[in-house]
């Protein structure tokens, strides 16, 4: 029965819960108080901020088809973190995702569906061994593997700018590569809406991380691994190739997703500037606790946050830039070691108290 129970904890106890719900709750309120002093129209905006994305169709789906590169970079973050190593380069193998994709959409003419499936594959692969490189360089060099995953994300987004530049640009009209034909590219699901076909890609992907991380050796293998090296050695788990493994997965699926947001929301590839979606992942992975059920449902919630403060920047007189504002808010919070600290220790304390009386109990007995 003690086992049941503790199950059903596993998926997030109960103070980092509490702790992460607090975390949001004050940081809207941080927020609405800063509306109320800064906006003429603080009733309007604050309404539309909250309740802005459920007022027509269109902005509904567009939460979705916005949360689902961020889903993406949760889930192959995830991966990467808990295998112990804090590789941060979602950002390179996401955008080469977008480039290998656009290369292929453009370079080889396919039937449809099967041209989906060997650019999204081929992203795949791109965005995994891409991930595997800050890895293996700190084993022979020993440099920072944050420090390498962010030189990996600069070089990248270079190396990938430099391949659609020479080759791939389009030289009339705006900055931007040639045309995606129509069966590279994911096809609409819903008329009216821009919900593309990648939401069930991303469903399966989901799906499949959770049984990855849950239900499998190599799950628990990279949970033990993150959490206790020492001991997964001692346990006989190749703790190098484990760790190498999880970074492909994850990179591969950060690969996926750039790929995916390339040829479901773009007609040609416009991305000038460097992507920022591992900061996104980031507060996605604290948000859920390190656990892949909840990545959807965090990157959803952020998601839902941009579109409603797009629809209150023009609905009232604030700026949609308030949203970064309320992320670093909870990304301090939920970071930070100390908030709430009071309720964990309390619990404790009484769970000593217990443990504490009834062996006292069963000494007595």
């Amino acid at each position: 029965m003690e086992k049941k129970n503790r199950k059903k904890f596993d998926l997030m106890d109960y103070f980092s819960a509490i702790r992460i719900a607090a975390a949001l709750l004050l940081s809207l309120l941080i927020v609405f108080a800063i509306i109320l002093f800064v906006s003429e129209m603080p009733g309007v905006a604050i309404q539309k901020l909250m309740t802005g994305p459920l007022e027509t169709k269109r902005s509904f789906f567009n939460v979705i088809v916005r949360g689902i590169p961020l889903v993406f970079t949760g889930l192959g973050l995830t991966l990467c973190l808990k295998s112990g190593i804090f590789n941060i380069s979602s950002d390179a193998s996401f955008y080469m995702g977008a480039v290998v994709a656009t290369a292929i959409a453009i370079s080889w003419p396919l039937p449809n569906i099967v041209h989906q499936i060997v650019l999204i594959g081929a992203a795949a692969i791109v965005g995994g061994l891409i991930s595997m490189l800050p890895v293996i360089v700190n084993k022979y060099t020993r440099v920072n593997p944050v420090v390498l995953a962010i030189m990996a994300n600069s070089i990248f987004y270079y190396f990938g700018l430099s391949i659609i530049s020479s080759f791939f640009l389009e030289k009339s009209g705006s900055w931007g590569s040639y045309k995606f034909p129509d069966d590279a590219r994911l096809g609409t699901m819903i008329k009216g809406t821009s919900l593309h076909y990648g939401f069930v890609i991303v469903i399966l992907v989901t799906l499949f991380v959770i049984f990855l991380m849950n239900k499998t050796s190599f799950g628990y293998k990279v949970r033990v691994t993150g959490s206790n090296p020492a001991f997964a050695k001692t346990s006989g788990i190749r703790t190098g190739f484990i760790i190498l493994l999880a970074q492909f997965i994850g990179g591969a699926i950060a690969g996926m997703g750039g790929a995916i947001e390339m040829v479901g929301v773009y007609k040609r590839f416009q991305w000038q500037t460097q992507t920022n979606y591992v900061w996104d992942g980031l507060l996605i992975y604290m948000l859920a606790n390190g656990n892949p059920v909840f990545i959807p449902i965090t990157a959803f919630f952020i998601a839902y946050l941009r579109v409603g403060a797009e629809i209150m920047s023009r609905s009232s007189d604030l700026d949609p830039e308030i949203v970064t504002f309320l992320q670093g808010i909870i990304i301090l919070l939920v970071a930070s070691q100390r908030f709430l600290y009071f309720l964990k220790k309390r619990h404790d304390q009484k769970l000593s108290l217990k443990q504490a009386e009834a062996e006292e109990g069963g000494a007595a007995a």
